[in-house]
């Protein structure tokens, strides 16, 4: 029997019965008094579980006042090797959802007993970081503090009174929130929450909070089915009014890599005969929706609905005319000459 398979018959052992005899360990494990010796001291240091030798009860049991927090009893799992390198990846990810790392600080004492149950000699965890890199890009930094307190009043069901800063209108504004759920969305948190002033659901950037103070009052429950009505059913982040469907044609080059993409849960897409991929997608809000589309370029034509077509194509004037001035900017001189000489050749013509 492995370390692993024994550690699992002791919290079998433990979990069902109070007191467990040195006798019975050593019968059911099958190791000699030193092993077992090892393993009670490995799951007292390493694993922080109160084992304890009751000399009146004449046998081990589980002390609960020496737990910390609600943990009174042996933990529920163990993990083979494979299962724990697994666990030490999923952390590595975790890590770097957020910017700087935010939850790192609290999963950090899990990883130190996965390490320890590994072996010290192998350092599974230094090795994870250096051979899985993961490149964020857009990631806003935010304080870890709001960070905090809008998952203890999310969690704790408790209303929040936030500075938040709205970048759109450049302005603050003092709000009373209900938090409802986090949202993690392309490197970003956001906090989907009943804005008491506004008096309806809103979204909220979490790195535009400027200051959060965590309020006694009870939060307002919106039910999950409201806030998937409101919240989620058009394209992207951002909340709108009516739903509408837009329809996207994408080269054959282009469309090898979109028919794999994930857009929206209700996303509708078919090839065409020439190879080219028809992506029908719910939308609420244009804005995110359209800049997802012009970074195709070429290799993407709206074909509906009319409204989102004059936004992109009106988008696309605008960058063709910004680049232009930027074009004359950088080469006044060259530039007039070119059109001075095309002004001439009209005039010949």
């Amino acid at each position: 029997m492995g370390p692993a398979d024994r550690l699992v018959r002791i919290r079998s052992l433990f979990s069902r019965s109070k007191i467990v005899s040195r006798f019975t360990l050593l019968d059911e494990l099958g190791v000699s008094p030193a092993t077992l010796k090892r393993d009670l001291a490995f799951l007292r240091d390493s694993m922080n579980t109160p084992i304890v030798w009751d000399r009146d009860a004449a046998g081990y049991r589980i002390d609960p006042s020496q737990t910390t927090g609600a943990q009174i009893e042996l933990p529920g799992m163990w993990f083979s090797d494979k299962e724990i390198h697994a666990l030490l990846t999923m952390q590595h990810l975790l890590a770097n959802l957020d910017p700087g790392g935010l939850l790192a600080p609290h999963v950090e004492p899990l990883i130190q007993r996965l390490n320890k149950l590994l072996g010290a000699a192998d350092n599974p965890a230094d090795e994870i970081r250096r051979r899985v890199l993961i490149v964020g890009i857009g990631k806003r930094a935010m304080k870890l503090t709001h960070f905090e307190n809008i998952g203890a009043a999310l969690l704790g069901r408790k209303r929040l009174r936030i500075r938040y800063y709205a970048r759109g209108r450049d302005e603050e504004s003092e709000r009373e929130i209900s938090p409802q759920r986090l949202v993690h969305y392309r490197e970003n948190w956001y906090l989907d929450a009943w804005c008491h002033l506004r008096g309806g659901l809103r979204n909220f950037a979490v790195d535009s909070v400027r200051r959060v103070e965590l309020l006694e009052r009870a939060a307002k429950d919106v039910p999950n089915k409201t806030l998937d009505s409101v919240l989620g059913p058009g394209y992207g982040i951002f909340a709108g009014g009516a739903v509408q469907t837009a329809r996207l044609r994408f080269s054959p080059e282009r469309a090898r890599w979109v028919a794999s993409e994930h857009w929206h849960p209700d996303q509708r897409g078919a090839f065409e005969p020439d190879g080219s991929y028809i992506l029908e997608v719910p939308f609420s809000d244009h804005r995110e929706l359209m800049m997802d589309v012009l970074k195709h370029g070429r290799h993407c034509e709206v074909l509906g609905p009319e409204g989102l077509r004059q936004r992109v194509a009106e988008e696309v004037v605008c960058m063709v005319r910004s680049f232009s001035e930027l074009a004359v900017q950088a080469h006044p001189v060259s530039l007039g000459s070119s059109r001075m000489r095309e002004a001439n050749s009209q005039d010949e013509i």
